[in-house]
């Protein structure tokens, strides 16, 4: 039986940094930009630019037509490593680091 605690192990914050994901992919920073377009960081350091002008307003975007406005397009935040928007939109962080690895930008 454990007789003592060491609190600065057992907090929330502490455990989770131990069980961190630390997939290079995984996505550390994130800032919208004018133009539709995002600034991405990620946890092995590799950073770039994700665009998507062209695909916010194109017929294919589906549910990230949302995107569209420039006031929503902004609200991006980072949720467990990956870059999302309100209402359960996200976009995947293996792909964009896939392309910004080759290109240094993620063409949407």
């Amino acid at each position: 039986m454990r007789t003592e605690s060491n609190t600065c192990e057992d907090t929330p914050t502490a455990i989770a940094e131990k069980i961190a994901p630390r997939s290079p992919w995984r996505v550390t920073e994130v800032e919208a930009l004018p133009g539709f377009r995002l600034r991405v960081a990620f946890a092995d350091g590799l950073s770039g630019m994700v665009d998507m002008s062209g695909f916010v307003r194109s017929p294919q975007a589906g549910v990230f037509g949302a995107l569209a406005d420039p006031v929503r397009f902004a609200q991006v935040t980072l949720e467990f490593g990956t870059v999302a928007w309100p209402n359960e939109l996200d976009l995947a962080p293996d792909a964009m680091y896939d392309a910004i690895q080759e290109h240094r930008v993620w063409m949407l």
